[in-house]
């Protein structure tokens, strides 16, 4: 699979670990950043980048990881077509991709550790988005929010 990642000085630790994890088991990472450790710099800077990949069509699923994880979700959100969540849990991990065709995985450095990440990437990335009618007539709805809401 193609993935992408992307972390502030929050999540740089957790994010170059994924990266090697994600490497080693053959699928293909674009690494969007911090690839420095700059304690001031802003987490929306490489995650709008993320998110932009995301709905294009040029990575297939986006991790994004920061201190909390908090603040990567609230500014991917704010991308039309994102669906990022904070995942704490192998099932919202998994079931989040199957039922709500979540595309972003979000993570917090200072939450997770890095087997548990690993575990919780594994269930994302294996996950696949559901086909059945209710999944898509909700995922319609939300998508039609999303159009009054943006403006499109």
């Amino acid at each position: 699979m193609r993935i992408g990642l992307a972390a502030d000085h929050g999540g740089f630790t957790l994010k170059n670990d994924l990266v090697v994890q994600l490497r080693a088991a053959g699928h293909e990472v674009i690494d969007l950043g911090a690839h420095t450790l700059v304690v001031g710099d802003d987490y929306p800077d490489y995650t709008v980048a993320l998110a932009r990949l995301v709905v294009s069509g040029a990575v297939e699923r986006g991790i994004a990881v920061c201190g909390s994880g908090v603040g990567v979700t609230v500014c991917a959100n704010k991308i039309p077509g994102v669906r990022a969540c904070l995942i704490h849990d192998h099932f919202s991990a998994r079931q989040g991709v199957e039922d709500d065709h979540m595309n972003i995985m979000c993570l917090g450095q200072r939450t997770e550790g890095v087997g548990v990440a690993w575990d919780l990437v594994q269930a994302f990335i294996a996950a696949q988005y559901s086909q059945e009618a209710r999944h898509l007539r909700r995922l319609h709805k939300v998508a039609a929010l999303e159009r009054l809401t943006s403006g499109s």
